[in-house]
């Protein structure tokens, strides 16, 4: 009996957004405020939101490259997707959303 991948692909779908947009908020405003505005506070809010969602990205990457077979070049390039800004909205728009 197959697994009905549309569960794993909307749970991907939903995490790669928002851990992208945690990442964007760490880098270009927690981190401007911690070092310009003396408001360290924020990036340790901030950084462990992004932390728990980028575990679960990982999380679903994997379940998802089970789930829909990927390739492990294609499971490489989505979690090194993570690590660079803008990446994880790449990956959700070239991969995820047209699956």
């Amino acid at each position: 009996m197959e697994k009905n991948p549309a569960p794993a692909i909307k749970r991907l779908k939903i995490i790669a957004l928002l851990e992208g947009i945690s990442f964007l908020v760490l880098l270009f405003i927690a981190m401007p405020l911690k070092y310009f505005a003396d408001l360290p506070w924020m990036t340790k809010q901030v950084g462990m939101a992004h932390g728990l969602l980028f575990v679960l990205y990982v999380i679903l990457v994997i379940e998802v490259k089970i789930v829909l077979d990927w390739s492990f070049r294609k499971t490489a390039i989505a979690l090194a997707a993570s690590l660079v800004p803008f990446g994880t909205f790449y990956i959700n728009d070239k991969w995820i959303t047209r699956k």
